[in-house]
Parts: structure tokens; C-alpha cells; sequence
């Protein structure tokens, strides 16, 4: 069951990060899943190097890990587009 919450998670993480940053992918809905859950690691890595553990850990009002996959999925797909780019005008 936590297999399909990450897919779930992951294609809307995906999704979102598709909407926030600028440019015109040809992703399907199997590819933007797969984007969301590597943004989920890539988030979840940074997020883990950034925010050292409290001794007092208050929980946030918002799912942070949700957030943390939008922003890592966000840097990922940054990356694709200034790969798929520089492989564009080379041609």
C-alpha cells in the first residue's frame, strides 16, 4: 500500500513541479510520477543536510515532505531542461 501512496504522491509532486517551472516537456503521467518520487529523494536529502535534527521537533502545520518532493522535483526538472537545452542548440 505505501508503494501506491508514493506513486500517488509522486505524480502530483511531479505535476506540480511541471505547473511552477517554465517550459514545455513531453512527459507522460508515468514519467512525472517517476519525477516526483527521484524529487521526493532529492528534496528529502536536502532537506535532511539543511534542517539538522531539533531536540525539540515541533511538527509543522504542513506536510513538509510533500513540500520537499515539489521543491527537489522542481530542481530536477531545472536540471533536464538546461541539459535537454544545451543538447537542443548544439544541433
Amino acid at each position: 500500500m505505501e508503494i501506491i501512496w508514493m506513486i500517488v504522491i509522486g505524480l502530483i509532486a511531479g505535476a506540480v513541479a511541471r505547473l511552477l517551472v517554465p517550459g514545455k516537456e513531453n512527459f507522460g503521467w508515468i514519467a512525472t510520477a517517476i519525477l516526483g518520487i527521484a524529487g521526493s529523494f532529492v528534496g528529502g536529502t536536502l532537506g535532511s543536510l539543511v534542517f539538522a535534527p531539533h531536540k525539540f521537533d515541533i511538527t509543522p502545520p504542513v506536510n513538509h515532505a510533500f513540500i520537499g518532493a515539489v521543491i527537489g522535483s522542481v530542481i530536477l526538472l531545472l536540471i533536464y531542461n538546461l541539459i535537454t537545452r544545451r543538447r537542443l542548440t548544439s544541433r
